[in-house]
């Protein structure tokens, strides 16, 4: 259809005339509401935005004699960046000689691939490169991943609260009032006194 058509078409409909395509050849054009267009577009954009994470890459460093200790708070982070939906780094460097025995690095490379399995899985096999083996793990499908254990320890609640459905309140005991303690200390004084009257002797007549 020859531009001016279209035109002229747009006009009588009271619409707009929209390119859609401009690089086609020939160009593709819609008669639109260009108002109800724009509106469309935006609604696809947000709708496409909320399906897109920002991908953030956490480095985690580790190297062939790690203590245990220190490799469990390793994976303990790598844990909690994965359960953010964060990708994690995993980057081991050999110093000196230990280049001669790079196997003690992959075991320790495989035995942190075990312990996160639950939260994340590998994106491609561990592999040396220079004096480093690298790593890039992706966190699993939140309908796959596991819960964070450290997140479920610190929030958990107790036993009594789990039971009655609200934090159980220590009862204050409220201490006795002066007003109490005087009548109490008049009684006494009292009985004292009636005590002495009746065991005191007669005097003779």
């Amino acid at each position: 259809m020859a531009l001016n058509d279209a035109l002229a078409l747009a006009r009588t409909n009271g619409v707009d005339l929209v390119e859609i395509a401009p690089t086609a050849t020939p160009p593709v054009c819609r008669v639109v509401d260009f108002g109800k267009y724009r509106y469309e577009q935006a609604k696809k954009e947000k709708e496409s935005k909320k399906h897109q994470h920002a991908t953030i890459v956490k480095e985690v460093q580790l190297s062939p004699r790690i203590d245990p200790h220190d490799l469990g708070v390793k994976t303990d982070h790598a844990v909690d960046f994965l359960c953010e939906d964060m990708k994690v780094k995993v980057v081991l460097k050999f110093r000196g000689r230990e280049m001669a025995h790079t196997e003690f690095g992959f075991q320790v490379i495989k035995k942190f691939i075990e312990d996160i399995a639950p939260f994340g899985h590998p994106d491609f096999q561990p592999k040396l490169v220079g004096r480093s083996i690298t790593l890039m793990i992706s966190p699993l499908p939140r309908n796959k991943r596991a819960k964070n254990p450290r997140v479920l320890e610190e929030g958990a609640p107790s036993a009594d609260e789990a039971e009655s459905g609200s934090p159980s309140k220590p009862q204050k005991k409220t201490p006795p009032s002066d007003a109490s303690q005087k009548s109490a200390g008049g009684i006494a004084n009292n009985s004292l006194d009636e005590t002495d009257a009746d065991s005191a002797p007669e005097s003779e007549s």
